[in-house]
């Protein structure tokens, strides 16, 4: 499901965004100063909705939060509350209004280690947010900030002390500390004049710039010492951040190296005020964890833990990392994300698993997340009413997730026990960084977890290393996606002219399937080019196309440009920036330029089995929740041509029951012609009628709904479509699989491919149904009949190999030499390790308990050979171990216990030499 468009959040009226923040339990008892000394402005929700209704009063047009997954390519999740508003900020595209106001949703882990340890930082915030886009500036912007903050709780403002209010200042901004003066007499001393780093706004890259000025609160002299924010930013908090973009920033590093280029043609303000910081002053609590929001969740993680919040500092900061997290997390999983192994579900992974390791760090080891994220449930649902509507699935995926990453525990704590124990034997003290590599990459064991429990262990573990091997792995991962997204250049900063000349692209997708267009540019690796010869790979930017860009899991379309003289294949199309399509293509014959006409067609048999696979992912969803219950709701899609995979949370496989019924509800579907249809509407009316919207997709002021059979199928979605379902064919699961705890996916054919699978089974069914010389429904029982006779015969030869086993052992035990009083036993097999472990084992028993005695048994395969070594009881006091002596044997390879160890590596060639050794090892101590 994807919007198709350009991203925007339309706005909603002021009564309705304000229903959402509904007001919530009152804070805890004030510490220190007194917060608000003329009353409450209420809990976090109603302090969320003060600051809506005080804006929309002044003509702002009040915006609902964004999901926290976004569609801009630089970020996974919303960090900041401009976000949203990025392309009006920038000038990428004109603003609905000339004002807005929100509070939005933002996730922000960069800092995650520092959650917990500080009164500041949280990785889930939500961000108070007024907007002018080219409308009023600084002095409004300053008066609005300062009433809203000092007017009385009865007059709709927050009614903080204007006393103990500090302002900063770029140390430029002599216009920004003329207003605070006049606006709200503040003196100097509590008007500070601070530099680039604290200061100055920018995004990093050429474009937008300005000076900010930031409002702090003073706590009180037991949170730290006097002399304003430049001295302490614990005891001055700051709650509110005002940028002034009134300049254009040039190229350069850092905060402060680049030229200024000149004054804005429209100056725009965007500011920032922390709810959650807000919330802590109104509600007179030490830190962010304390709020009503996410207090209640620390003491339910308190009492499951049997431990008291205030009594041990560390258990403290574990508390709040819980209290934190789970918020994080519920909010995450409320908005559509699933833990996963990469980008926005790596996250989400980490920020589950880090509760999980807290709380059992606070010494509680049963299940946790469903009885915490219920408590955060009800402190989230009075702002977020969705997080009680989707709280059955987001429950489901949390608890999967924290199935998984205990046996994860179970496992990877077995794996870094035995390097631990290699890296002690060859006399060292450092975990090589490739060791915590593969444990974090193949066994999803956290790298704090390894330096926490190789510490307990005395050893360190190279950080240094697993760094720059995850740093290579991100790279490779991000240079690949920027690729794909840019339609096959990695610097989008070459497009960005070309969207500033030209405008949009004329993108005709859902409409038809040829265009007379235009070459508008061409980029090559290097960047723009004027004409690409024959047999060269390009990317193309036309003023009108009708090829599908890839987006909503649809994949792009595939087609030719033809021109006078030349022809080019499209290999792949995308939308690198908001409103432009680039074609990456091949010429194939002559030679294609910048100004060349050229007729662009989508192949017509693609666009077919394109068109069939996403209505086909469309009817499967319908299928899914028809059958499985609303829980079963996708959380991400891919189609192309002829196949279509869907992947939904659910804990455990579908029953072969469930699979047949799924498919059957959706070729039901196809059978009875089911109508589809689009209508345009708003997000609201969308809602409101009921159509699904993936979270991570983000949709404009009118939004596409793709029905099919009305209400049956009602979803968002900017994909190509048949016209009525029977257009699909025929739809054939393929394949069900786990794709992650509490994640399953379904993979289908439809169309041509659909029916070729089915007689692919059809043949492949035939085919054994003449090799058994039975009929097709007696093949079930024929085949059983067949799989018991195997199981028969394996547990026959398994008897066998016993019995050889102890006879074999028997005369070994009885052939023993005696090395300095100590009976020793070599031996070899056919059998591999198991063989030889079984064969050690069963001699060891069989030699006389009152005598020490020692067996190693190796076995070969493929030139290289494993021993094992076994010891008795009496084995010990004669000073016999079998983990030393595998290791002496293999140069500190392997180990184990003393009774029982293993090892592996040793040269075939050298097995006989390193037996025949044993006897005077043994013999020597």
């Amino acid at each position: 499901m994807s919007a198709g468009g350009t991203a925007r959040w339309p706005p909603i009226p002021a009564a309705t965004a304000r229903a959402a923040w509904s007001a919530s339990g009152p804070g805890t008892a004030p510490a220190h100063w007194p917060a608000v000394p003329g009353g409450s402005a209420g809990g976090t929700a109603e302090s969320g909705g003060r600051f809506l209704d005080f804006f929309a009063e002044r003509g702002h047009a009040v915006v609902p939060s964004a999901p926290l997954p976004t569609p801009d390519p630089t970020l996974l999740f919303v960090n900041a509350g401009m976000v949203p508003f990025k392309p009006y900020l920038t000038g990428e595209a004109q603003a609905p209004w000339p004002r807005a106001t929100s509070v939005q949703k933002c996730v922000r882990t960069l800092d995650i280690e520092e959650v917990g340890r500080t009164t500041r930082h949280g990785s889930f915030f939500q961000m108070n947010g007024n907007f002018s886009f080219g409308d009023y500036f600084k002095e409004e912007a300053i008066a609005f900030a300062w009433e809203l903050s000092t007017a009385p709780v009865a007059d709709g403002g927050y009614g903080l002390d204007p006393v103990r209010v500090w302002v900063t200042v770029h140390h430029t901004d002599d216009e920004a500390r003329a207003l605070w003066r006049r606006i709200s007499g503040l003196p100097d001393e509590r008007i500070v004049a601070r530099g680039d780093e604290d200061n100055f706004w920018s995004m990093g890259v050429p474009g937008p710039c300005g000076p900010c000025s930031e409002l702090y609160y003073d706590r009180g002299p037991a949170l730290g010492r006097s002399g304003g924010p430049a001295v302490d930013e614990d005891r001055y908090m700051e709650f509110w951040n005002l940028v002034f973009m009134q300049y254009e920033r040039g190229e350069g590093p850092g905060k402060s190296g680049y030229p200024i280029l000149g004054e804005l043609p429209r100056r725009n303000i965007d500011t920032g005020m922390g709810l959650e910081r807000m919330a802590t002053l109104l509600q007179g609590v030490d830190n962010l964890y304390e709020i009503d929001e996410t207090r209640p969740v620390l003491e339910r993680a308190a009492e499951l833990a049997g431990v008291r919040y205030g009594a041990d500092a560390e258990a403290d900061v574990r508390l709040r990392v819980v209290a934190d997290h789970v918020r994080t997390a519920l909010m995450l999983l409320a908005d559509g994300t699933a833990p996963g192994n990469e980008g926005r579900g790596y996250v989400l992974r980490r920020i589950l698993r880090r509760s999980v390791r807290s709380m059992r760090q606070l010494g509680y080891s049963d299940p946790a997340l469903p009885d915490l994220l219920a408590v955060a449930r009800d402190s989230m649902a009075p702002s977020y009413p969705e997080v009680a509507e989707s709280y059955g699935r987001v429950v489901d995926q949390a608890a999967g997730e924290e199935d998984a990453f205990r046996a994860t525990l179970r496992q990877g704590t077995t794996v870094l026990d035995t390097a631990v124990a290699g890296v002690k034997a060859d006399g060292g003290s450092r975990l090589p960084g490739a060791q915590a590599f593969l444990l974090h990459d193949t066994y999803g064991f956290p790298i704090d977890l390894t330096l926490e429990m190789a510490a307990e262990q005395g050893v360190e573990v190279d950080r240094e290393g697993f760094t720059a091997l995850m740093r290579e792995q991100r790279e490779r991962a991000r240079a690949d996606a920027r690729a794909r997204k840019s339609g096959g250049t990695s610097d989008t900063s070459a497009l960005r002219p070309v969207l500033d000349e030209h405008g949009p692209t004329d993108w005709r997708a859902w409409d038809t399937v040829t265009t007379d267009s235009r070459v508008l540019a061409l980029l090559g690796p290097a960047g723009p080019v004027p004409v690409v010869r024959e047999g060269g790979i390009a990317t193309v930017v036309l003023d009108r196309t009708p090829f599908y860009a890839e987006s909503g899991g649809q994949e792009s379309d595939a087609g030719r440009l033809t021109g006078t003289s030349v022809e080019a294949d499209v290999l792949d199309v995308q939308r690198p920036l908001p409103g432009l399509v680039a074609h990456q293509v091949r010429v194939t014959s002559g030679d294609l330029a910048v100004g060349d006409e050229v007729h662009a067609a989508v192949d017509p048999e693609w666009r077919l089995g394109a068109r069939q696979a996403h209505s086909g992912t469309h009817v499967l969803h319908a299928a899914l929740r028809q059958i499985l219950g609303p829980n079963a709701l996708q959380s991400g899609s891919y189609n192309r041509p002829g196949h279509l995979r869907l992947d939904f949370p659910w804990r455990g496989a579908l029953s072969a029951t469930a699979r047949s019924e799924i498919e059957e509800a959706a070729n039901q579907a196809l059978r009875r012609d089911l109508p589809v249809g689009v209508r345009w509407m708003t997000l609201p009316e969308a809602r409101e009628l009921g159509a699904l919207a993936l979270f991570d997709e983000t949709y404009g002021e009118k939004v596409r709904v793709v029905e099919i059979g009305g209400a049956w199928s009602r979803e968002l979605c900017g994909g190509t479509h048949v016209e009525h379902a029977a257009q699909i064919g025929v739809l054939a699961l393929t394949a069900e699989s786990s794709v992650g705890a509490g994640m399953r996916r379904l993979e289908a054919a439809v169309g041509v491919e659909g029916f070729g699978h089915l007689a692919r089974e059809r043949d492949l069914v035939t085919r054994i149904a003449e090799q058994l010389q039975a009929p097709h429904a007696e093949l079930p029982d024929r085949i059983g009949a067949l799989l018991d006779r195997l199981r028969e015969t394996d547990r026959e030869n398994q008897r066998l190999r016993q019995q050889a086993t102890r006879a074999w052992a028997a005369v070994l035990a009885a052939e023993a030499q005696d090395a300095a009083g100590v009976r020793v036993v070599t031996a070899t097999t056919d059998d591999g390790a198991d063989g030889a472990r079984a064969l050690a084992v069963a001699v060891r028993d069989l030699l006389p308990a009152d005598r020490p005695g020692v067996v190693v048994v190796g076995a070969a395969s493929e030139g290289r050979a494993v021993l094992v070594a076994a010891v008795n009881s009496a084995g010990p006091a004669a000073a016999q171990d079998a983990s030393a002596l595998v290791k002496r044997l293999l140069n500190g390879r392997g180990g184990g216990s003393p009774a029982l160890a293993q090892g592996g590596g040793l040269p075939a060639a050298q097995l006989q030499e390193t037996l025949r050794s044993v006897p005077g090892i043994v013999a020597g101590g």
